[in-house]
């Protein structure tokens, strides 16, 4: 079965539902009913129509009220819809009285991310995370002895990665998480040896963060001429890929991409990414990736990557910001980003407007660095060691038992090596 299609054969046929509470204006409706539209349609369905409630509050039972939900059945079957998606989290109760009253599958906005999760995720560590996320997800909903996920009729929400039918067995759920959980804390280890050994190489590193779609493998791809599969629909980078890169001042960083954020990401897939995102937290300098062209809803998209990274704990990171595709947006706005954001910079990564002042601006937030020729006894191998973790090893060689080393390290660095400094007293031997 290819993506979004149904066991039939043919794109899944998707309804939207959203309800307005009062704190959402009609702006932000718009906006997260736009975004719930090009979720569906990356996770390959076809939207047919949309219908909207304002309530004081969802209703427990069924979200929407009674003759909301009638005039939903009325307008599905009319369309001839295969599947509704709810603009909010579902429990499984709702669910069920859902897809007994309209008759046709329904599923919330986590079901319909993890969903496409499961399609883009390429590597085995992508796919394992996603899996874990959609066991973690599916478990509390279970009922009993379980739940015949065959009976939803297959497609969006049932799907687990590389199309492995989900389990649908509590006791295989659990038993499949442990071995999910042990393989992940493996490939773990192999990322952290890597990043061991970047660090050896004593390159600094740059991480590229943003909503998702906002241009980050573009930007990536651009900087340091790697092939990342770029796609103008919402994830279509899962897997971090991480690049070396010389800046205009002659500094090698290492520049990595991430899996894009959105508004309430389901905090399952927070966690079963955890050691994806670790290249977040580690990071010598951010780089925020917006899209200038989302006028309207820029800010918001902005605050959701900051409250990201603040559930990472990793506000503090220095942090430059790119306005990307400001060959798209108009005069007026590009004056507004201008003044509005006077430490941000305007890319295109199509045109290659701004990319050098970009990297400039990335150059003059990492730590600073000093040159130093240090001489170590070759039987401090811990020394060495650390100064290959610490900072770049630029030349060494070895005299009788002295080790001759230039090194560039950072300035809040070179005092731990003080007594090893040429020309200076050497006490360590």
């Amino acid at each position: 079965m290819t993506s979004g299609e149904q066991p039939g054969g043919g794109r899944e046929k998707a309804f939207l539902v959203a309800v307005q509470l009062p704190s959402v204006s009609d702006l932000e409706l718009s906006d997260s009913l736009a975004e719930l539209d090009a979720l569906a349609k990356t996770a390959g369905a076809d939207v047919l129509g949309n219908l909207v409630q304002k309530r004081s509050s969802f209703n427990p039972a069924t979200v929407l009220g009674k003759g909301k939900v009638e005039q939903v059945r009325e307008s599905v079957s009319a369309a001839g819809a295969t599947l509704v998606i709810f603009n909010n989290e579902l429990n499984e109760a709702q669910e069920d009285r859902l897809r007994s009253a309209l008759g046709t599958k329904v599923v919330g906005r986590t079901a319909l991310i993890l969903d496409i999760f499961a399609q883009h995720a390429h590597t085995s560590e992508g796919r394992a995370q996603v899996e874990l996320a959609q066991l973690s997800y599916l478990l509390p909903r279970l009922r009993g002895k379980g739940l015949e996920l065959s009976r939803l009729g297959g497609g969006i929400g049932t799907r687990g990665p590389g199309e492995t039918k989900l389990e649908s067995d509590r006791r295989a759920i659990h038993r499949r998480m442990r071995k999910l959980n042990r393989d992940l804390a493996q490939m773990e280890s192999v990322r952290v040896t890597q990043r061991k050994q970047r660090g050896r190489a004593g390159l600094p590193s740059i991480c590229l963060v943003g909503y998702t779609n906002s241009g980050k493998s573009s930007l990536l791809n651009h900087l340091t001429g790697a092939s990342i599969p770029v796609a103008d629909q919402l994830f279509s980078t899962l897997d971090s890929t991480t690049r070396r890169l010389k800046l205009p001042d002659g500094h090698r960083v290492v520049v990595s991409d991430t899996v894009g954020f959105i508004r309430e990401l389901p905090h399952e897939l927070v966690a079963a990414f955890h050691s994806t995102l670790e290249v977040v937290r580690e990071a010598d300098v951010l780089l925020h990736v917006v899209d200038s062209t989302r006028e309207e809803t820029l800010a918001e998209c902005m605050n959701v990557v900051g409250e990201v990274l603040a559930d990472l704990d990793a506000s503090h990171i220095p942090t430059v910001v790119a306005f990307n595709k400001i060959d798209l947006v108009e005069p007026a706005h590009r004056a507004y980003l201008e003044r509005a954001f006077s430490e941000g910079v305007l890319i295109s990564t199509l045109t290659g407007e701004g990319v050098k002042e970009l990297l400039e601006s990335v150059s003059g937030r990492l730590p600073e660095y000093r040159t130093l020729t240090v001489t170590v006894p070759a039987a401090r191998g811990d020394v060495i060691s650390s100064l290959y973790r610490d900072g770049s090893v630029l030349q060494k060689e070895i005299e009788g038992g002295t080790v001759l080393m230039t090194v560039s390290l950072p300035l809040e660095k070179i005092h731990k090596y003080d007594g090893y400094l040429a020309n200076s007293t050497n006490n360590n031997q």
